[in-house]
């Protein structure tokens, strides 16, 4: 650590960029987490041996930009499935959110300095691990937020164990990436210190809590088919591959044997139907089932079978009076709730919709220079109303979260209507091999801190069903066609984080600063 605290000040922005970059390693699908862990101390002991908050704060964004770029590649390859713009500029636009993303780690390098302006401590340490969880609580949230890479995320272990999510219900995940960064700080302190010792036995406890079995989950409580149809990005919005798509989806739905009761679910963009009643006829002309709304349902509803319950991503439109003439004036990335009779019996939207993705801020500035959204179609989305829980009778509350929703950690459930599981359909195919396992990684953290089990079909993977400790029980790998059969897992009890959502995060954050200021007062005296 010497010999790099040496390199570091004579080249203080190569060794930042390259901490940076390692750290992103501990995420999916390499889950290096031992070199985020490495990484990520050494950052902070760099940022505690800067002279001022400027240049703690200059260091920490310079971190942040390599370590965004790193973790986001996989947006640029979502560039590729759209034609209005060069797919060459993925790779400019994810540097570019970079340097606004890292603006999270320079404040809390900057705050942690100003907290802690001496030494390179067990206060420093604590300061860093608060200022760290406050960083991301931010991020979360300010600008529409993008919470997509907590570092906690790089410690959930192996997909058939908790982890350190274990401690998701205590603490949610902004404050359990604060208490990592402050752990990994402290274990480089004491490579400093040659205090080999305490740092054996504080890896040994490492490793364990990373690979500590999960034991055998709580049976479930009624039947579950989970469908992953392998839709190719490349195809999905191609009219013509439309019949073939609903033929391959619904021969993956058919009941494998009479059941009285069945959950049936199909991802985001499984359904290129209009299925609602009422557009003006033009909409449906697109449609696969001979332009009409009802016969699509009826052969849905035929498909599932009697006693079966759909629920699948879908579209909807807002309507509206223009020049004499009902056009679509905007979308809503819906789930559907389609019984055995092909009736439509709810349907929730999506609330949380995805910039650039979804819809184009500042359109009018914006689509004069050629800027378009990624997501096929002229209307944008327009968001629902917030985390639903959709009361489905003898098939339980679902909680809907559409696609990117789940990342946002505290914002997925309706917390004066807790569901019984979360749905969690998503289009996966845009964001090739890195975006998939994180995606799903994330499902699991949301899982673990609520206590609700999440399920997740996606149109290429990765599609699978998460108990509530986090733990994934069964799922399909991706590009590959198939279904799950299996049982939805219960619920816990609600957790802390449940009950007290950031408010929890926030007590996580104060309670560290106020370690970091005792730790400073009982050096003082």
């Amino acid at each position: 650590m010497d010999s790099l605290l040496g390199f570091a000040r004579r080249h203080p922005n190569v060794t930042l960029l390259l901490l940076g970059a390692l750290a992103a390693l501990g995420y999916p699908p390499l889950g290096l987490w031992l070199v985020a862990i490495v990484a990520t101390g050494a950052f902070a002991l760099i940022v505690a041996d800067s002279a001022t908050i400027g240049i703690a704060a200059k260091r920490g964004w310079l971190f942040g930009v390599a370590h965004f770029t790193v973790t986001n590649n996989w947006i640029a390859t979502a560039f590729t499935y759209q034609a209005e713009m060069p797919p060459a500029l993925g790779w400019l636009a994810v540097p570019l959110l970079s340097l606004y993303l890292a603006v999270y780690p320079a404040l809390a390098a900057g705050l942690a300095k100003a907290l802690v302006r001496n030494g390179s401590g067990p206060a420093f340490a604590l300061a860093l691990g608060a200022s760290w969880i406050l960083g991301e609580w931010l991020r979360s949230w300010v600008f529409t937020g993008y919470s997509w890479g907590p570092f906690s995320l790089a410690l959930m272990g192996p997909w058939d164990r908790p982890g350190f999510g274990a401690l998701l219900p205590f603490a949610g995940t902004y404050a359990l990436s604060g208490m990592a960064v402050c752990a990994a700080a402290l274990l480089a302190m004491l490579v400093v210190a040659k205090r080999w010792v305490p740092l054996a036995a504080a890896a040994a406890a490492l490793v364990a809590g990373m690979y500590l079995p999960a034991g055998a989950g709580r049976e479930g409580y009624f039947p579950l088919t989970l469908v992953q149809p392998n839709l190719r990005q490349e195809e999905i919005d191609d009219a013509s591959k439309y019949e073939s798509q609903f033929q391959t989806i619904a021969g993956l739905s058919t009941p494998q044997r009479p059941v009285s009761q069945r959950l049936v679910l199909w991802p985001e963009s499984g359904v290129p139907d209009y299925l609602r009643d009422g557009y003006p006829q033009r909409y449906y002309d697109r449609m696969t089932a001979g332009a009409n709304p009802a016969f699509a349902r009826a052969r849905i509803g035929s498909t599932i079978g009697e006693g079966s319950l759909l629920l699948t991503g879908a579209q909807d439109l807002e309507l509206e009076e223009v020049d004499g003439l009902r056009r679509a004036t905007g979308a809503y990335n819906v789930v559907l709730a389609i019984d055995g009779q092909g009736e439509i019996i709810d349907s929730a939207a999506k609330s949380h919709l995805v910039p650039y993705g979804e819809y184009l801020p500042m359109r009018a500035l914006l689509e004069p220079l050629g800027a378009s959204r990624l997501v096929a179609g002229t209307i944008d989305f327009l968001p629902g109303p917030g985390p639903q829980s959709l009361d489905l009778g003898s098939y339980g509350k679902a909680g809907i979260q559409i696609c990117y929703e789940i990342v946002f950690s505290g914002e997925v459930t309706d917390r004066d209507n807790r569901p019984d599981y979360i749905f969690n359909p998503s289009n996966d195919g845009w964001f090739g091999a890195w975006g998939p396992p994180q995606h799903l990684g994330q499902a699991r953290m949301r899982a673990a801190e609520e206590g609700l089990p999440v399920l997740r079909s996606t149109t290429t993977g990765i599609s699978a069903v998460i108990d509530a400790r986090g733990v994934v029980r069964e799922h399909i790998g991706r590009n590959i066609a198939a279904r799950v059969d299996t049982l939805v897992p219960p619920a816990h009890e609600p957790t802390w984080f449940a009950r007290l959502g950031h408010w929890l995060t926030l007590a996580w954050g104060l309670l560290l600063c106020a370690g970091s200021l005792v730790v400073m007062r009982h050096r003082r005296g």
